[in-house]
């Protein structure tokens, strides 16, 4: 059924989006500022840098630049345009690129505050009086007791349907009575109608309102280290409890990012209110930084658990 109903023309444009149609109740990041055109060109060659210094992978310097090109035509338009759901790599690029545009409002969403999947959407201020409604949540519930399914399992499902991968935001297991699912509103119908099953469990599938969504804020553990420097070397291998030359080695790989962004020299500084993850190894946030009179840095850490 999937097959057949990909190929009616309105779903199908919906199923399979040309790659600038794309775009969250929380977290909202805003920006109004006042020329476009020279800041579009400034802020493409500010991503451009980024990339040839290896900071940025190609596709997210690619999808960074087909947002900051739908947003200049937002703002000439006057009108509100959405992007898919995009990864924090990508999330954060964009935002930062935005941020040197003029005339331009932005809002990531991704429907609850820690959502990690979000839609950006870009528009003149005058067009954006009110945050667009761009984030639907379903609930996919069933009796998983004997047949647990994991993310993967609930993606698929979905996927499987016909569904694009960025026309889905972040899925909230809730072990053995199933999970909650972002989603574009536009799919809402189609997978109530249609999701029967995530692995061999039958399921239902209904839309819920946004302030429903059940999720858990992060656990955390905080720490102090004594620094000589804020080299990300430096603070992240001690607060990951690994040798400032794995690290390095970690760093060259392409394994480390600060605010989701590449790092490519061992060297670069953090300050608080960074956010360090490895690969495999999870995040850390740098909170408060204290310098002794010795000119040494007492830096609190947060560690992700």
């Amino acid at each position: 059924m999937a097959a057949a109903v990909a190929l009616a023309s309105p779903l199908r444009r919906l199923l399979h989006p040309p790659c600038l149609r794309r775009a969250n109740p929380t977290p909202l990041h805003f920006f109004a500022r006042g020329r476009c055109d020279v800041a579009l060109a400034v802020s493409a060659a500010a991503v451009g840098d980024s990339s040839a210094k290896g900071s940025v992978h190609r596709h997210v310097t690619e999808e960074v630049m087909g947002i900051l090109d739908m947003a200049q035509r937002a703002s000439q338009r006057r009108d509100v345009f959405h992007t898919s759901f995009l990864t924090p790599p990508i999330i954060t690029e964009a935002m930062l690129a935005i941020e040197k545009l003029a005339d331009i409002k932005a809002i990531a969403q991704g429907g609850y505050p820690q959502a990690e999947r979000c839609r950006i959407s870009v528009g003149h201020p005058d067009s954006m009086r009110n945050d667009p409604d761009v984030v639907a949540a379903l609930s996919i519930s069933g009796n998983f007791r004997l047949e647990p399914c994991s993310h993967g399992d609930f993606l698929g499902a979905i996927l499987g349907a016909g569904i694009t991968r960025d026309k889905v935001g972040d899925i909230l297991l809730q072990g053995e009575r199933g999970a909650q699912v972002l989603v574009d509103p536009e799919l809402v119908d189609y997978l109530t109608s249609t999701l029967e099953k995530v692995g061999k469990v039958g399921v239902s599938c209904t839309q819920i309102p946004l302030l429903a969504i059940e999720y858990e804020p992060p656990r955390t553990k905080s720490f102090k280290t004594v620094e000589s420097s804020l080299r990300v070397d430096a603070v992240a291998s001690a607060g990951f409890k690994i040798s400032r030359t794995k690290l390095g080695s970690m760093i060259s790989s392409g394994d480390v990012r600060v605010n989701w962004s590449l790092v490519s020299k061992s060297g670069a500084t953090l300050k608080a209110g960074d956010v360090v993850s490895v690969s495999g190894m999870g995040r850390l946030k740098i909170g408060e930084i204290v310098t002794t009179k010795k000119g040494k840095y007492v830096v609190q850490l947060i560690q992700y658990l």
